[in-house]
């Protein structure tokens, strides 16, 4: 990765005048069985009103987003009271392929801790079937600790980042 994307790429927090970006955000339908749209998840009555949504800006263009969860969905992945649950992370149709999901979860860790010092951890479910997925968490931080939740859409792995 080249150290331009390194110095263009950041992580920004949701903000309502984002919104005008992510109403043409579009994703193969492929992985949208996995993830949900960064709108549907911003607009989803069920996500708690503490809980971050965060954009992967490219300079100032947001190329991807993905949710810091709270609250009950979190119990379902981790006993720790300082944890988060990463949901629907994502990278726009348009600029998969370019390293920026990769890019996103390694500023993971300095995002939590400049934006959310009480969070020491960062959970996730990634479904067993989407090997890809896993493979980029595995690789960027992520720990398998060997559980497994059992989701609505089938098995998941849990990982683990630890802040």
């Amino acid at each position: 990765m080249s150290n331009a994307l390194k110095s263009r790429l950041s992580l920004m927090e949701y903000k309502p005048s984002h919104r005008q970006y992510l109403i043409s955000y579009h994703l193969p339908e492929d992985q949208q069985e996995f993830t949900s749209l960064p709108l549907q998840k911003i607009d989803n009555p069920h996500v708690t009103k503490s809980s971050m949504h965060v954009l992967i800006m490219d300079d100032q263009r947001p190329v991807g987003y993905f949710a810091l969860e709270d609250g009950d969905k979190v119990r379902k992945y981790s006993d720790n009271p300082h944890a988060m649950v990463l949901t629907s992370f994502s990278i726009e149709a348009d600029s998969q392929g370019k390293g920026f999901a990769k890019q996103a979860l390694k500023l993971l860790s300095d995002f939590v801790k400049d934006s959310l010092p009480h969070v020491d951890e960062v959970v996730l479910g990634v479904n067993k079937r989407n090997l890809a997925a896993a493979n980029l968490y595995l690789t960027n931080g992520f720990v398998d600790e060997d559980e497994v939740y059992v989701g609505s859409k089938g098995p998941q792995h849990v990982l683990h980042l630890y802040i």
